[in-house]
């Protein structure tokens, strides 16, 4: 259906500039599109956008840790927000502990950012599901 995937890319890109102007940096929106791929399993995803992770600025070091970004001092408090917002988000329902993740990111973020993220958070995964039951291949780099 590519007039479906044509209005879903123009959803995602919307998404992304209000995001942008809402106060989430480029770092931000990559770190929350890695994470939920991450949870999601999706791989096609995950290979996109940690490219584009690199791209933004975040450093190959947080991304390799990203899985383990609790255990880590590397990232910083927004950091830590915006990847409680995508964890949040790609295991619904919420718990009581991730209730408390998003309260405590909405005070972060503040809440334009805060619902910024939350966006930037259920755009992926919309992404995520259709490109793992559209079966997207990972194709080696420069290829």
């Amino acid at each position: 259906m590519p007039e479906a995937w044509q209005a879903a890319v123009a959803f995602a890109t919307a998404v992304a500039a209000e995001a942008e102007r809402h106060g989430l940096t480029a770092q931000e929106s990559e770190l929350i599109k890695l994470r939920a791929s991450q949870l999601d399993g999706c791989a096609f995803c995950l290979d996109l956008h940690s490219r584009k992770a690199r791209d933004a600025g975040v450093s190959q070091q947080k991304l390799d840790l990203l899985p383990a970004w609790r255990e880590t001092d590397l990232f910083d408090d927004r950091e830590q927000a915006v990847l409680a917002v995508a964890e949040a988000a790609t295991a619904l329902p919420l718990s009581e502990e991730s209730a408390a993740d998003l309260f405590g990111a909405r005070t972060v973020l503040g809440d334009e950012t805060f619902v910024a993220a939350e966006w930037i958070a259920a755009t992926i995964n919309a992404f995520n599901r259709i490109s793992i039951l559209s079966g997207h291949p990972v194709r080696p780099r420069g290829t």
